[in-house]
């Protein structure tokens, strides 16, 4: 019985010494980078510019890569959870860079060391993308969405070269909601939750609700919208892009589907939406 009380004691150690790495490495991974670990993911390639930039007393920073005024730029927007990081791989990509201009920003709330609170309201992204692009030549200007950055930019009504969207979450009627959120809503909880996914959470909770102020209309966006998303999405299922698909006639919209794909097919499916990009950008 001395035995087994020992080995009982020597588990459940090993297991909250587990659960505390695991804990940790969690939160280190998705915690938003600063600027040197940023420019570190840039070593072999081409730096981006980056700034702080100021939106409504909001401050949040922005990489930019600007190698020829009379190429078109392309504008991330990142997702709940995410960062300007999220596109790195895009953005180092010798291919796309000898046939666009990229630029990627951290949504408020999602800024290394931000002190500030995510807004909740597509309508403050979409106002706050607009000011990002405003110097840009609109013809030019191609924006790409994913997850949550799907609707803040299908939200811009202004006639851009095109809109892309990766996986958007876009109706709130087949908006998931996932069984950890419990965690942060109860107060007797909330405290193990890292501070940027405390971010995300209040995000994903007021998403729903925010969308069904826009999803009856996003029939009167005036660009081309192409829309790339995996079928095995359960995050954001896929019949957030069929519920799009039903919405536009057949001349303004691209569905472009990719099996078994998840939700990060951002990152999984790189290659599939590289060779999609170029064939946006040709």
């Amino acid at each position: 019985m001395l035995i087994l009380k020992k080995i009982l004691k020597f588990t459940s150690i090993l297991l909250l010494v587990a659960l505390v790495v695991i804990y940790y490495l969690f939160s280190s991974f998705t915690a938003p980078k600063s600027n040197k670990v940023v420019l570190e993911k840039f070593s072999q390639t081409i730096k981006p510019i980056i700034t702080q930039e100021n939106f409504k007393g909001f401050k949040y920073r922005k990489l930019t890569i600007k190698r020829d005024t009379t190429l078109p730029t392309l504008v991330f927007i990142h997702g709940t959870i995410g960062s300007s990081t999220d596109f790195v791989e895009y953005m180092k990509d010798s291919t796309l860079l000898s046939k666009v201009n990229m630029i990627s920003y951290d949504r408020i709330g999602y800024n290394f060391e931000d002190k500030n609170s995510v807004q909740e309201s597509i309508a403050f992204e979409r106002n706050m993308l607009n000011d990002i692009i405003k110097d840009l030549n609109p013809n030019k200007t191609i924006i790409l969405g994913y997850s949550y950055g799907g609707p803040i930019a299908l939200a811009v009504k202004q006639k851009l070269n095109k809109i892309i969207l990766l996986a958007p979450a876009l109706y709130s009627k087949v908006e998931p909601m996932p069984w950890a959120l419990n965690l942060y809503k109860s107060s007797l909880t909330r405290w193990l939750i890292p501070d940027i996914w405390k971010e995300a959470s209040k995000e994903k909770l007021s998403h729903r609700r925010d969308l069904k102020n826009f999803e009856d209309n996003w029939k009167s966006s005036p660009n081309k919208i192409i829309s790339i998303h995996g079928t095995n999405d359960w995050i954001v299922p896929f019949k957030n892009s069929t519920f799009l698909q039903n919405q536009l006639p057949k001349n303004q919209f691209d569905l472009i589907p990719i099996k078994d794909a998840g939700h990060g097919l951002v990152w999984s499916n790189f290659n599939e939406i590289k060779q999609e990009l170029l064939k946006q950008l040709d």
